[in-house]
């Protein structure tokens, strides 16, 4: 029997439709935390030590979350994921992936640089310069969001609707991310979660939020929706610029300049897209890893 290591720190719900995903192809799985991991450069070890994994190193690695902390912490985090797909163990998604898509600023470059419509961005250190540029959209009838560079779920989030609200302008450890707000077309408040499996789209949903915040963990509603060929052609443009085997690509539309990618997330969520779309996202997450392990194995279409 194979064995899979998962990355997480609470398995709940998407643990558990993992491990028994990877049970019914024939290999055991074992949640583990990176904050237990080390790298051990020692005769007679393995050069990472990983819990249950002792003996011998995972077949592949599946990363449902990397922990917070110290810059150095974090930094220990993806050297450990960087120096398991250096010794040829499938990593999903890899370190680099991550790397790109946890800091929102490098996504947002990333998706400019590929040419993925996405809102007007800053991301900057000075604070002046911060409330000069916030001002002048203002001034020029747009809002603008400001986001911490590291967080999920919409945490730390802030509107920035008129001048007053710059007295509440704060920064994520000395740094501003700031992005232009787009208002969505239609009645209230809506966007798009679009699930992408190596550069295809398996599934989109859209959220209905009771505030511009349209998370699920925030009291989103959720609707099954068919992508059209331009959201799924952005969607994928979105995975690929950021090199991810999947993700939870977040697009909205705006009445002025249509869809834009808002967020890209490397460690997507999906319970809320199977309570709407008849689809099994941990069986296609497991094969398309599997394919890697196992070159005969066949990806659910």
């Amino acid at each position: 029997m194979g064995r899979i290591a998962i990355f997480t720190d609470d398995p709940g719900w998407h643990g558990k439709q993992l491990r028994h995903a990877f049970a019914a192809r024939g290999y055991s799985a074992e949640y583990v935390s990176l904050t237990e991991c080390r790298i051990q450069l020692q005769a007679g070890l393995l050069p990472l030590y990983i819990p249950n994994f002792e003996n011998s190193l995972p077949d592949a690695v599946f990363v449902r979350g990397v922990p917070g902390g110290s810059l150095e912490e974090v930094v220990l985090y993806l050297d450990i994921l960087h120096a398991l797909k250096i010794m040829g163990i499938p990593v999903y998604n890899d370190g680099h992936a991550i790397e790109r898509s946890v800091d929102k600023g490098m996504t947002s470059f990333l998706l400019q640089q590929h040419h993925v419509p996405t809102p007007a961005t800053w991301v900057l250190r000075d604070r002046q310069q911060a409330i000069a540029i916030a001002e002048a959209e203002l001034r020029s009838g747009q809002q603008l969001i400001s986001k911490p560079i590291f967080g999920s779920q919409g945490e730390g989030i802030r509107r920035i609707e008129k001048m007053s609200d710059l007295f509440w302008l704060t920064h994520s450890q000395g740094v501003y991310y700031l992005q232009r707000f787009v208002e969505c077309a239609g009645e209230g408040y809506s966007d798009w979660r679009v699930f992408v499996v190596r550069g295809k789209v398996i599934a989109a949903m859209r959220r209905r939020g009771i505030h511009w915040l349209n998370n699920v963990a925030r009291g989103a509603s959720c609707e099954a929706v068919q992508a059209d060929p331009k959201m799924e052609e952005i969607a994928i443009k979105a995975s690929n610029a950021l090199q991810m085997n999947y993700a939870g690509v977040d697009i909205i539309c705006s009445p002025e300049d249509g869809y834009q990618v808002i967020e890209v997330n490397s460690i997507p969520a999906w319970k809320g897209l199977e309570s709407v779309c008849d689809i099994a996202v941990a069986d296609i997450l497991v094969d398309d890893l599997l394919a890697d392990v196992v070159p005969s194995v066949q990806v659910v279409a």
